[in-house]
């Protein structure tokens, strides 16, 4: 087993909901959300044991594949990976995630006044979909994928933005903070204010976007804080 073994010593099977349907073929970009959802929904916890192998038969797909999901996880953060050890699910402390919070508010501030500026037609329409599809899996109880659609919100928002060293940061701090809120119980309903957000793009009003997006970080601080 390679580096990116997860917990390898015992192979478990995936949970239920990650189980391929027959003759479909899945890519990384497929996998992704599915095993994500699945380690926010704490359905893979810290102390599951899988590996590349067990996962690769899951989705019928290659370990070549399985193991460029891993990456991207890994390189959000959201697990862990070292070289000839077992891997695992992270676990930010209370110290982390206020150092996490506080460089998401001083970047966020930049990206929605550009993005204010710089928001297309079609793009306002995609956070609008995609506050939609988030809306869906309250509804559904779907927690996991609705934390993960919640973050996806800001990623959309940087890559609006267009710039490439704020997505990519952003990159390495949103993911992480929505398995802080899974780890920490919450369950996300406040999809409100990210489509006043979408609003103030809209209406090219940066000032109300900061203070909606300052409001959004406050509320998540409170989630992660209690």
């Amino acid at each position: 087993m390679t580096a990116y073994a997860l917990q390898r010593n015992t192979v478990v099977a995936a949970p239920p909901a990650m189980r391929l349907v027959a003759g479909n073929k899945l890519s990384a970009d497929d996998i992704y959300p599915r095993l994500f959802d699945a380690i926010l929904e704490q359905r893979i916890v810290p102390a599951s044991r899988f590996t590349e192998e067990s996962l690769a038969q899951s989705f019928g797909v290659s370990r070549s594949v399985i193991r460029r999901v891993l990456a991207r996880l890994a390189e959000q953060q959201v697990i862990i990976l070292r070289p000839n050890l077992r891997a695992q699910v992270a676990a930010p402390d209370a110290r982390q995630l206020q150092h996490i919070l506080e460089a998401r508010r001083l970047m966020e501030v930049t990206v929605v006044q550009l993005a204010c500026t710089l928001a297309k037609p079609a793009q306002v329409r995609q956070l609008r979909e995609l506050i939609a599809h988030q809306r869906e899996c309250i509804e559904r109880d779907q927690q996991g994928a609705a934390i993960r659609l919640s973050g996806e919100f800001h990623l959309q928002l940087a890559a609006i933005a267009g710039n490439g060293p704020l997505t990519q940061f952003l990159n390495s701090l949103v993911p992480l903070t929505s398995l802080a809120l899974a780890q920490h119980g919450h369950r996300p309903a406040n999809w409100q204010r990210q489509m006043a957000i979408v609003v103030a793009l809209e209406q090219r009003d940066a000032s109300a976007a900061i203070a909606l997006m300052s409001q959004h970080l406050d509320q998540v601080q409170a989630a992660l804080t209690q």
